[in-house]
């Protein structure tokens, strides 16, 4: 994967972008479902001793976790909750309709606010790509993550994810290659004060035409003291950090997370983080 910084700019001209179309272009540089659900299946079975069958997906969009969810066994159930209408219908004429018939009634799509939704209890609940970042406060993200252990079945076992490191505070642009594309990741704000960040995400393609502001984020930049301490404020029992590892002969990421009680204060990371009830 090839990234590089570079300098803002507009590039206004007609071509690739004006067909393309946002969801798929976010599922193919931002989603991995299939290593994602690995992880959270693995990880749930590692400390729990057995499967994990139902699972809640907030804020989940296309709902393209929780379709890879039941696509895994004939058991599995799966939730998604999103307040975006449009969103949903998307993931239900792209990702539901492509399931076989059985699979496909085993997943349930609520246009509803993940504070609110009221449904059976889960033996996994996911908030995954930061995207409980829009509770920007102390009371409102710990009343969400009190609401998610209630949402737990006995046992049960709540994911989400992270990221820092020094360049998370920077207004910056990060740029990704992919296949006829690439993903640009603009830090556009950022307020030492409260927190806040604005962030956007931009498509570029090989004809030089660009997808301006794709997905817009409205977020408080959280710090893993903070995270930890909200979780475990709101009932968590146990709250384990997971980081990628490193092949130093490679001098490259790997494919596994671990459990770690330090990280390195790298330029940037990403971590997930498991919350058990």
């Amino acid at each position: 994967m090839s990234r590089k910084k570079h300098k803002k700019q507009k590039r206004n001209k007609p071509g690739m972008a004006a067909t393309a179309d946002r969801h798929v272009l976010y599922e193919a540089s931002v989603q991995n479902v299939e290593f994602e659900t690995d992880f959270v299946q693995d990880t749930f079975k590692a400390i729990r001793g057995r499967d994990a069958r139902s699972m809640r997906e907030d804020f989940c969009g296309t709902a393209n976790s929780a379709c890879e969810w039941v696509r895994r066994h004939e058991d599995n159930t799966a939730i998604g909750v999103d307040l975006d209408a449009d969103v949903l219908e998307w993931g239900r004429q792209h990702h539901i309709a492509k399931l076989k018939p059985e699979q496909a009634t085993r997943v349930s799509l609520l246009n509803q606010n993940v504070l609110e939704v009221d449904v059976k209890p889960v033996d996994a609940v996911l908030a995954m790509n930061f995207s409980y970042w829009c509770f920007k406060t102390r009371p409102l993200l710990r009343e969400y993550f009190a609401k998610v252990r209630a949402a737990l079945n006995d046992g049960g076992i709540f994911f989400l994810d992270a990221f820092g490191g020094y360049e998370a505070y920077e207004e910056m642009e990060e740029e990704t290659e992919q296949d006829g594309f690439s993903y640009i990741w603009d830090q556009a704000e950022y307020d030492p004060l409260s927190g806040h960040m604005r962030a956007h995400i931009h498509f570029l393609f090989d004809d030089g035409s660009e997808m301006r502001e794709a997905f817009t984020y409205d977020w408080r930049l959280w710090s893993m003291p903070e995270l930890r301490e909200l979780l475990a404020e709101a009932g968590f029992k146990k709250v384990t950090v997971y980081s990628q590892g490193w092949d130093d002969e490679k001098d490259e990421e790997t494919d596994e997370f671990y459990p770690v009680e330090k990280l390195d204060a790298d330029a940037g990371w990403v971590v997930y983080i498991v919350a058990e009830k």
